[in-house]
């Protein structure tokens, strides 16, 4: 198998940065001692480069971070469903073992009623949107 220079110095940060596979690391290193210029030139243009890594606080930044999302999400979950709900609240009066009066709030006060309809719906998709986006985040 031919393996070209253009290869070798697609596969050098990889290299570099340890991660790469036993195959292709065997593979750099037979080529880098066939062709000792290429290993020159390496070693001129990355003198003593460490290999790239996250920060170390990194996990835990991200651990806050989704919790925060988490709650959230279930502040957004609670708040949609009490918008949505609201509308439909009622008030029933039993006296005597017999229902003498029902109201629907909803009915009584329609502006409001819809209001917490827009809020409600408004919640549901800041809530869908943080879940895909907590999901696709994963």
């Amino acid at each position: 198998m031919n393996v070209t220079r253009e290869v070798i110095l697609d596969l050098m940060p990889v290299y570099l940065a340890g991660d790469a596979s036993p195959a292709t690391r065997s593979l750099v290193e037979e080529y880098l001692r066939q062709n000792p210029d290429l290993r020159v030139q390496i070693a001129e243009d990355l003198p003593g480069v460490p290999p790239a890594s996250p920060p170390p606080d990194l996990e835990l930044r991200t651990l806050r971070r989704t919790r925060r999302l988490l709650g959230k999400q279930r502040w957004l979950f609670a708040a949609a469903l009490l918008f949505t709900l609201l509308p439909f609240a009622s008030d029933f009066r039993i006296e005597n073992g017999r229902l003498t009066d029902a109201r629907f709030y909803g009915l009584e006060h329609p502006v409001l009623a819809i209001l917490f309809l827009i809020l409600g719906l408004a919640c549901w998709t800041a809530y869908y949107l943080l879940r895909r986006r907590l999901r696709t985040a994963i």
